[in-house]
């Protein structure tokens, strides 16, 4: 039986885990971490009995009609709408960006067709005559300068610790403006929350008996390529493979300010702070997370974000002209390692919703599985462009 060492207990590696372990491959599954799930950890909060989202807030949603049925094999998911507000002034608002934010924001009652034509007048088209090149000018032609000032300047330069003039326009372009009173932040035919929390679904992906879970167990990548695997799956950093030796590759982390509270805090589960005289992007609270349940008690958590230190854990890639460049460096290298594929969110350096995760990683065992049929090398990165 071939033995395949997975670094990584996210849900990169617990996929791709399973889908080898179900075509007859031996697996072990690696992680530095006592649990499972990475980033979309769930537990419980022992004072309260909320199912708290440990490393920051993380909702179901995708129109991959594959991806929904594969999580709900493993998992019973719960109805769950993401309706996110904002703080701006000392006034609440609702996000996105819709007619009743527009209506409310300006102290009037627009028709839709009337509000469109009305934030219409008031963009700004980019004074070099093109496309919008950058976050400020794609906000400028979207909303007009308003409501990017209001909702989007201060938040983007916390959360990135940039001027968004820095950051590419395809940021912008992922969020909704609706001229709706629809606040459902997602477009997504699925969505919802696993009932359980998200340690219990990766936990049940991994739960197979040709795999082998070693939690608490960081691998090096000398260890990984001194030990006897037919293949290795490098879930990690990219750069971390490589020892760091041409730089390190720039991420985001977060800080995370939590404290209890008897009771409802906030009224909702989000609450974004755009405000630029606010330290903290958004406080979530995590009651709210789970609607079905009736916790008398609440974990509240405010997010600090902050540029990712070596010990800090890696949340958003920055990728801008610099990381670019030298992701194209470490892309080039891995292209020449022999014995290792690299995954996932870290191991190809993209920010990715979890059903893009997992349909990729659904990919790239199909791929490693055929590979290993036809006795070619498997590929160096499995999904994914870098």
């Amino acid at each position: 039986m071939q033995q395949i060492l997975i670094v990584g207990a996210g849900f990169s590696g617990a996929v791709i885990a399973r889908e080898l372990a179900e075509a007859g491959l031996a697996v072990t599954v690696a992680d530095a971490r006592p649990h499972v799930a990475g980033n979309c950890h769930t537990e419980r909060c022992p004072e309260t009995g909320v199912l708290v989202h440990v490393y920051g807030p993380h909702i179901f949603h995708t129109d991959d009609a594959g991806v929904w049925d594969y999580v709900n094999r493993f998992a019973r998911f719960m109805p769950y709408v993401n309706r996110v507000k904002a703080t701006v002034g000392g006034r609440v608002y609702a996000l996105p960006v819709n007619l009743h934010t527009i209506n409310q924001f300006f102290g009037l009652a627009l028709r839709p067709d009337e509000a469109r034509a009305f934030v219409a007048a008031r963009t700004q088209a980019p004074a070099h005559g093109g496309d919008p090149a950058n976050f400020e000018e794609q906000a400028l032609a979207m909303v007009g300068p308003d409501l990017y000032q209001a909702f989007f300047r201060s938040y983007t330069a916390k959360q990135w610790g940039c001027d968004p003039r820095d950051l590419p326009a395809s940021i912008l372009k992922r969020l909704p403006l609706r001229f709706s009173y629809d606040d459902n932040y997602f477009f997504h035919r699925f969505q919802g929350m696993p009932e359980a929390g998200y340690t219990a679904l990766v936990a049940a992906i991994l739960d197979h008996p040709r795999i082998r879970l070693e939690l608490g167990r960081p691998v090096t990548p000398a260890e990984a390529r001194a030990g006897a695997w037919d293949h290795v799956i490098w879930t990690g950093p990219l750069d971390a493979w490589f020892g760091h030796d041409l730089g390190r590759l720039g991420y985001r982390t977060l800080d995370f300010e939590r404290f209890t509270h008897t009771g409802d805090w906030q009224g909702c589960a989000v609450m974004n702070h755009p405000d630029a005289d606010v330290p903290y992007t958004r406080v979530a609270e995590h009651r709210h997370f789970a609607p079905w349940e009736t916790p008398a008690g609440s974990v509240v958590v405010r997010e600090y974000p902050r540029a990712a230190g070596p010990d800090d854990i890696p949340y958003y890639p920055i990728r801008l002209a610099g990381e670019q460049a030298l992701l194209a460096r470490y892309a080039e290298r891995a292209r020449a390692e022999a014995g290792v594929s690299f995954a996932g969110r870290l191991g190809t350096y993209r920010y990715l919703d979890m059903d893009v995760t997992i349909r990729e990683a659904l990919e790239a065992a199909r791929s490693l599985i055929s590979a290993r049929k036809t006795g070619q090398a498997p590929a160096v990165f499995l999904a994914g462009a870098v």
